[in-house]
């Protein structure tokens, strides 16, 4: 038989075509899933993670294991990039949203087998997203209260923090969301500082009005210490610039030679001047500081720090309200910030550097604790926290949590389904079969039985509403607005939408070319029988 163009074409190259395409993307799907799926609710097993060090983290949020994962399908590299988009977007719900998009593939996978194409799935699927978006509103709740706040971020944080801290850390996200004001998500990592300090225990983490980091100022003989004085910030240093290449200066005198040292030092005594004249207290630098500047500074009465990095030197112009200035010579008076008092002190061998002001909207979160690996899930659960508590500011909006969302929005699409014509009502079904997946893992997680758990809150619903629900602990149904079990109507917006487009964006693969030199061809050996 003649070999066709094409056939050269991919001869060096593995082709998965058709059904095989989508068993194997679906599988890709179920592997991701598998690994965060026992860890959904507040009865949720933990995950032990190892680095190549040797290093380890327990937790159970569903972002910091996959951030972890090593992951060469390109399809679970899809999945878990739409969890780190949930997780930007909403700072919550990447479990879920991993769980519900590998469901809808493996019912769109169902689906196909029952002789619909993946062009009819999407549309059902399209119209699916449509109807959960306009019922939302009908069932959201405005926030009366600050105690309908922590409640948002009790039920999303719960899981991942020891009880006896939950109010601690709802208490320090409040208190940094009303700091940060209407400005933009983006300010939660810029305007709120996280330092781990060794000394104290962890209930003794607290939110300082002020910017900590570890620093020592530049010379000992400097002042420790001060009270109220204007700061300097600058993108820069006080030393002469080295050229940046290379050069030979003939010196025909010795004259030449000192004239040209007498002049450097000229300049660098002038900057110092100018510092002193506009009466700053505290220099924040960039870069480094010439040797001929420490006795002049210090001679000034005024405390150096230097190799600050870009995020800090921003934090400390924010905090203290002061203008970041390229070099000292451009600098102005009005570019000058403020602080009520500051210190250099040393905790566990190191040097830290508080600066204390009330006119910027930064704060320093200082988290302490007996380890390492349990201070940096402190701040793992505190940017969830505070992640939450910006979000929470929009119309209406709360939910009912512990899985009665996706449970009331999977009984109105059966309902709508049946308005339905043609196979897309075969689509509209499978979708609420996919997020009820929700409700099921966590009776699961909780020890109950899925089925029997999704039937009595189906029931008891139709009965008295979305926002009855099960509690954490026991078989009883209770108001979950009074019980505080309360979702952020954000994080399931989000979570929908962006589940929704990334199982759509795999059923529209129908083929898979895989070069045979690197990425190779994945081993689905032991994998789930899909096909």
């Amino acid at each position: 038989m003649a070999t066709t163009d094409e056939d050269l074409t991919l001869e060096d190259t593995d082709r998965v075509s058709g059904r095989a395409a989508l068993v194997g993307n679906v599988k890709a799907a179920l592997a991701v899933s598998g690994a965060v799926r026992s860890t959904l609710g507040p009865l949720g097993m933990d995950k032990m993670l190892i680095d190549d060090d040797g290093n380890t983290v327990i937790t159970n949020d569903g972002a910091t294991v996959l951030e972890t994962a090593r992951v060469e399908h390109p399809t679970a590299q899809l999945v878990i990039e739409t969890s780190d988009s949930q997780d930007k977007i909403a700072r919550d719900g990447t479990t879920t949203t991993i769980l519900i998009l590998a469901e809808l593939l493996r019912n769109a996978l169902e689906l196909t087998r029952s002789g619909l194409h993946p062009t009819t799935i999407i549309e059902g699927y399209k119209r699916s997203l449509e109807i959960c978006q306009n019922e939302i509103p009908s069932i959201a709740k405005p926030m009366a209260s600050a105690s309908d706040l922590k409640k948002v971020i009790a039920t999303s944080i719960g899981k991942e923090i020891d009880p006896s801290l939950l109010d601690l850390i709802c208490r320090l996200a409040i208190e940094s969301a009303e700091s940060i004001g209407s400005g933009g998500v983006d300010d939660e990592r810029m305007l709120v500082n996280r330092l781990s300090m060794e000394e104290g225990s962890v209930a003794e983490t607290e939110l300082i009005s002020g910017f900590v980091t570890r620093k020592q100022r530049l010379d000992h003989s400097m002042p420790s210490h001060g009270g109220p004085c204007s700061v300097a910030v600058i993108d820069g240093g006080i030393e002469i610039p080295k050229l940046e290449f290379e050069a030979e200066l003939e010196i025909s005198s010795l004259g030449v030679l000192d004239g040209f040292e007498q002049r450097n030092r000229q300049k660098i005594h002038e900057r110092v001047v100018k510092l002193k004249s506009l009466g700053v207290g505290i220099v924040i630098l960039r870069d480094g500081v010439d040797d001929i500047a420490h006795s002049a500074l210090r001679e000034s009465g005024i405390a150096c720090f230097r190799r600050f990095d870009k995020e800090d030197l921003d934090r400390v112009a924010e905090q203290t309200g002061a203008t970041i200035s390229r070099s000292v010579e451009g600098l102005d008076i009005n570019q000058l910030g403020s602080c009520t008092s500051w210190n250099q002190r040393k905790v566990s061998g190191v040097n830290y550097l508080t600066i204390y002001s009330d006119v910027g909207r930064g704060r320093t979160l200082m988290v302490r604790g007996s380890t390492s690996a349990l201070r940096e899930e402190v701040i793992r659960t505190f940017d969830d926290a505070l992640g939450v508590a910006i979000r929470a500011h929009s119309p209406s909006p709360m939910l009912p949590g512990g899985g009665s969302t996706w449970s009331y929005l999977a009984n109105q699409l059966k309902r709508e389904s049946t308005r339905l014509t043609g196979r897309s009502q075969l689509a509209v079904e499978g979708y609420a079969d996919a997020i009820e997946v929700i409700p099921r893992v966590l009776a699961e997680n909780s020890g109950l039985d899925p089925t029997d758990r999704v039937l009595q809150l189906s029931a008891a619903q139709s009965e008295r509403g979305p926002w009855v629900g099960f509690g954490t602990n026991g078989d009883e149904l209770l108001d979950l607005y009074d019980a505080g079990i309360v979702d952020l109507r954000m994080v399931v917006e989000s979570a929908l939408s962006g589940a929704t487009e990334g199982a759509i964006s795999v059923l529209r693969i129908d083929d898979l070319l895989w070069a045979k030199v690197e990425p190779s061809q994945p081993d689905w050996s032991g994998e789930e029988d899909l096909g």
